[in-house]
């Protein structure tokens, strides 16, 4: 082409135009480039794990279930004993645990002369697991009492057990005691025992005598008045007391 035909206001639209062109090549060119001349490579992919994928599972805490407690036997538990007696005689001391269904308790009274005191006792209800034995102690400084050791029974449900004691005392005075019951357990799969206290209760008896005479008076007493007695029942004891009394007055 011959530029020379061409007038200089042509000839500067058309080297713009190139120039245009120009800058717009480059700039496709190095948004098509990585940046700093480098050629970018594809990531390599990350190989797949073998090993199992632990997965922990949330779960609501669940309660463990626990034993549940034996549910308590109500029984009545009975003692008599005789708040007196007298010196050289012996008497009874009576003491009853039996299943009481309505709560019902002997009210403190007395009978032919002893006392009764009655309560409410719960007991553990573990006939099921355990051999249960009923075990009763009378502690009563001076006075004989028999047995004198702790004396047992065993328990079984709906059955009643009874302790007695022979009480003697040896001088006139106020006693006081306790009378003590306990239950033992013994468990039956492994054989551990265990005790448990259900009662302490405390009596208190006075031993007398005849017009609060010792009991060698007393004695004596008795008999002089045997003789006495027998004295005047004696056959003719009126004709021998009149012939005295006429000797004496002839005197």
């Amino acid at each position: 082409m011959n530029l020379k035909h061409f007038p200089p206001r042509n000839i500067f639209l058309l080297l713009a135009g190139l120039a245009l062109v120009a800058v717009s090549l480059a700039c496709g060119a190095g948004s098509a480039a990585p940046a700093g001349g480098a050629t970018e490579e594809p990531a390599e992919a990350a190989p797949e794990s073998t090993q199992p994928v632990s997965v922990t599972a949330v779960v609501d805490d669940v309660p463990t279930p626990q034993p549940q407690p034996a549910i308590n036997e109500t029984r009545r538990l009975t003692l008599e004993f005789p708040p007196q007696i007298r010196l050289g005689e012996g008497d009874i001391v009576r003491l009853t645990l039996e299943v009481d269904d309505l709560g019902n308790v002997t009210p403190t009274a007395e009978i032919e002369g002893n006392t009764i005191i009655g309560e409410t006792v719960e007991i553990p209800n573990l006939y099921e697991t355990h051999n249960i034995t009923a075990e009763a102690r009378f502690d009563l400084a001076g006075v004989d009492v028999k047995p004198a050791d702790l004396i047992s029974e065993p328990l079984t449900p709906g059955q009643s057990v009874t302790f007695y004691w022979s009480i003697r005392p040896q001088e006139v005075g106020v006693y006081r005691g306790t009378i003590w019951l306990y239950l033992r357990f013994v468990d039956k799969s492994n054989g551990e025992e265990s005790r448990k206290t259900v009662s302490a209760q405390m009596v208190e008896i006075e031993a007398v005598n005849l017009l609060g005479l010792p009991l060698g008076v007393v004695r004596t007493t008795g008999a002089v008045g045997s003789v006495v007695g027998g004295i005047l029942g004696f056959p003719f004891l009126e004709d021998i007391v009149k012939f005295l009394f006429r000797r004496r007055k002839r005197v």
